[in-house]
């Protein structure tokens, strides 16, 4: 829908969306359709006027939620059907994972696969009887429409109700144990080989990266080679992660004339993307991009997670800290207008010969590779070739396109902006943070942990409740929706990156706070493993885990891992026996697949070990050149504190055993231990260096 549309649509009666604060919802307001937000009220009505529900899930930046709104939610005819004889409720799957997860699962086993928008036929009781994803609103092809399935459910509701509602009984009993169906076990070494074995089969040795089209970054696919990698020194493991990341930033997924990732590519070699941009997705891309340069030192891999950060401080950013979720893949109703060029455009702006030159690099053609105009991209570009044609040394060449850049970036500034998400979400801003205080840490740069403390006050001070219970979404004034799993694991995770950062021992203890918090509200006690929402949150038809890492690492994995980390950190062997139980209780389960799980693999490699606690002693000062060298190594399987010599109280309470641990005769000195057996103080750069 354009704008106009949008506009002229405002003089309809709004529904009661336009209470909430989802960008999502609100997107739904002046639809005809007399919609209600996932709650009481809407149950309460289906109850009392004996009409099925009819629930829509989806997210502002999702392009067939778009579709569907304009051929079916803003039509007169739908909306007569839906208003007169369902409920009809609408959720926005970023504010309300826990609803997602459940009626996803739903989807996917009646349909055998999911998607947005996800669309749910189900009691007043919230017990599904039917699921699926789009509909057009008339059945074209093999597609059924809105209209004959509104038509079919109205005609059974009336006549046999009964029946539809054993039917979801049943569909109830088969889903239910499938959401927390795991096989613990004990751990197992086999599997990290077995995972990296169906890597290497499943590698697509010309374009790099997974399977065939379409191609998601899922970088903590290469956080595991990574470490994979640094265990087994197997050079195969580093090739795909660095040709895997070269491909992604030079194809179209890429946006090279404002930055950051886009969220999948639609063909097998990266060059045309679904062009939304997660806040997720960039996060992860630079924290991976950071290792992989820590372990190739190839400035590449370091400039992309310095350009992923411009973009995400530039146009991300609230101007109270936290960072906004999500960027709409259309605009003006088009997908991808905002992001192509046309050659004549490039052109007139720069110049022929820089235009000549930029279109060259870019592969910007009269004929373009996309519905007639280009997605900057470079696949296929030899940039060394290209300077010697135009008798440039690569620098100037590269100075010449930055200026390019510059001048194309300033144009498309001009243009009309794709719907940015501008709610915040804990758990994304989370990783972030993380992302954020590793380029503090890798790339010396102070102002990443900045942006990163910035983000952490943000959430501390809006994002929890009075008794400091952590909430999931805020937005326009308001915190809601208690804290998920995700939220939980992926805050500790930011804050443990954001300590080894800054070497402040309060974002420990605030990691330990939230720690505590997660174990109380989500542990399961019977089985090991974290359910997904709290034990003081709605209660639904199922409280499910999750172990699966896909478009993001799941919140157990991430547990796992955090609960290791700060077992070698403050020597607390409670928490050493939490991270074990964390990995047995879904071990049985990732033998079936490893290499779907490849963060709790990771984890699992951390616990393998050998790993390593590094305590630094002395002033900050004098220690400074120590703690630089450490940062810039990959080092998976380690754990560094400082213990300094004034304010080592803090850090003592947290972590006990370093109490000890002090500079000798005033010098800077290093304490490794290595699987629970410490090696002599260190007082020489050099030997350190060694002996990492």
């Amino acid at each position: 829908m354009t704008l106009l549309e949008k506009e002229q649509a405002k003089t309809r009666e709004p529904n009661r969306l336009t209470l909430e604060k989802s960008p999502y919802l609100l997107q739904h307001a002046y639809n005809p359709v007399n919609w209600f937000p996932w709650g009481d009220e809407a149950f309460a009505r289906a109850v009392a006027e004996d009409k099925p529900i009819f629930l829509s899930i989806g997210y502002s930046t999702c392009h067939w939620c778009h579709v569907m709104e304009r051929e079916s939610f803003e039509d007169e005819e739908v909306a007569e059907v839906l208003n007169q004889h369902f409920i009809a409720i609408k959720v926005d799957r970023e504010e309300r994972p826990d609803v997602d997860h459940i009626y996803m699962n739903v989807c996917q086993a009646i349909t055998g696969h999911g998607g947005w928008p996800l669309t749910i036929f189900m009691t007043p009781e919230k017990k599904p009887f039917y699921a699926g994803t789009y509909f057009p609103k008339q059945g074209r092809g093999r597609m059924v429409g809105l209209m004959e399935l509104l038509a079919h459910f109205v005609e059974k509701w009336e006549k046999e109700q009964q029946v539809m509602r054993e039917s979801s009984e049943q569909i109830i009993d088969a889903i239910t144990p499938r959401l927390n169906q795991f096989v613990s076990g004990e751990l197992d070494e086999g599997l990290v080989e077995q995972a990296y074995k169906q890597f290497v089969n499943s590698y697509d040795q010309q374009y790099g990266g997974f399977n065939q089209a379409p191609k998601f970054p899922t970088p903590h696919q290469y956080m595991f080679l990574l470490r994979y990698y640094s265990k087994t020194k197997d050079k195969n493991a580093l090739e795909m992660v660095e040709n895997s990341l070269n491909a992604m930033f030079s194809g179209g997924i890429y946006d090279h004339i404002g930055f950051g990732f886009s969220r999948y590519s639609t063909d097998r070699k990266w060059l045309v993307p679904h062009f939304e941009k997660m806040l997720y997705d960039n996060a992860l891309l630079a924290y991976t991009c950071l290792e992989t340069y820590q372990v190739t030192k190839n400035k590449a891999f370091a400039e992309v997670s310095e350009q992923i950060f411009t973009y995400l401080l530039r146009d991300m950013q609230d101007s109270a800290g936290g960072f906004y979720s999500a960027e709409d893949a259309d605009s003006e109703g088009v997908e991808g207008k905002f992001y192509v060029w046309s050659k004549e455009e490039v052109l007139n702006i720069l110049g022929d010969k820089l235009g000549e030159l930029f279109c060259e690099v870019y592969n910007i053609s009269a004929e373009g590779n996309f519905e007639g105009n280009s997605i900057p991209n470079l696949l296929n570009t030899s940039l060394g070739d290209i300077a010697k044609e135009n008798s440039l040394s690569i620098d100037e060449l590269k100075q010449q396109l930055e200026a390019g850049r510059k001048k194309l970036f300033m144009i498309r500034e001009q243009r009309i902006h794709p719907h940015k998400d501008d709610k915040i979400l804990t758990a994304w801003n989370g990783l972030l943070i993380a992302a954020l205080a590793k380029g503090a840490q890798v790339l010396n740069r102070p102002e990443f942990s900045s942006a990163a403390d910035r983000a952490i006050e943000f959430i501390f001070k809006k994002l929890r409740s009075e008794s400091g219970r952590l909430l999931a979404r805020y937005r326009d004034g308001e915190a809601k929706y208690p804290a998920y799993l995700d939220d939980y694991a992926f805050m500790i995770w930011g804050l443990i990156e954001q300590y080894e950062a800054t070497y402040d021992a309060k974002y420990l203890q605030r990691a330990l706070e939230l720690n505590q918090q997660l174990k109380d509200l989500f542990w399961d006690e019977a089985n090991g493993g974290y359910f997904f929402y709290g034990s003081d949150s709605e209660r639904l038809f199922a409280r499910p885990k999750e172990i699966y890492d896909g478009a993001l690492p799941s919140g157990n994995s991430v547990a796992a891992l955090n609960l290791l980390r700060l077992a070698r950190i403050t020597g607390d062997p409670t928490l050493e026996e939490d991270g074990e139980k964390q990995l047995k209780a879904f071990v049985g389960t990732v033998k079936e697949y490893p290499s779907v799980y490849p963060f709790f693999l990771s984890a699992l490699l951390f616990s393998i070990g050998p790993t390593k606690e590094i305590v630094i002693s002395g002033n900050l000062e004098d220690t400074d050149e120590m703690l630089r060298q450490l940062k810039e190594k990959f080092l998976p399987n380690a754990v560094i504190l400082f213990h300094p010599e004034e304010g080592q109280s803090a850090i003592e309470k947290i972590a006990p055993f370093i109490a000890e641990q002090k500079a000798i005769n005033g010098q800077p000195t290093v304490y490794i231990c290595e699987n629970f057996a410490c090696q002599k103080p260190i007082t020489e750069i050099a030997e350190l260096l060694q002996k990492i």
